[in-house]
């Protein structure tokens, strides 16, 4: 809170509690929807801050921090969202996350979940991150199938191989 400001006092409002940093009431579900005491946060200028204002600490908790005030929130799978995939001039393979930074994919951490979404580990893999739609397409341009019948990533010149499978990536039927 703001320095000049006070805590509120006294009962709240009907159906409501009152929050602390430790309980703020704000929380990221796994299809990184935002929600604060489980109402949907709709506001796509607040979701955009929120996302842009994740930062997950030393302890590994997650927090939002904006300006100088800060809470915990609850993150309950993926706290971030990959946008877009891009190759670089170096022929690294780049993404950009719902937080406005761009990092290097490390191809052993992706993963496909039940659901047959991508996910990857982000922030020197001590995150979770989350691919869209979109960005799943970007990637699944960057695919081949090798000779020996496993995937690998196409990244200019570069081929890298990723721990996944054609079987895995089929839609169950």
């Amino acid at each position: 809170m703001k320095g000049d400001m006070q805590p509120p006092t006294g009962q709240p409002p009907p159906g409501k509690r009152w929050h602390t940093r430790e309980d703020s009431g704000i929380r990221l579900d796994a299809a990184l929807r935002w929600w604060h005491d489980d109402e949907p946060i709709e506001h796509l200028k607040i979701i955009e801050l929120f996302n842009a204002s994740l930062f997950l600490d030393d302890d590994g908790r997650y927090q939002l921090r904006i300006a100088p005030d800060w809470c915990y929130v609850q993150v309950e799978d993926a706290a971030y969202e990959v946008r877009t995939v891009d190759i670089t001039p170096d022929e690294r393979v780049s993404l950009r996350l719902s937080d406005r930074t761009a990092e290097a994919l490390d191809p052993a951490s992706l993963q496909l979940t039940p659901e047959g979404v991508l996910t990857c580990r982000v922030k020197q893999g001590r995150a979770k991150a989350r691919f869209s739609r979109d960005a799943q397409y970007q990637f699944g341009e960057l695919l081949e199938e090798a000779p020996e019948g496993h995937l690998v990533l196409r990244a200019g010149q570069r081929r890298l191989e990723v721990p996944l499978s054609l079987d895995a990536l089929q839609p169950a039927s």
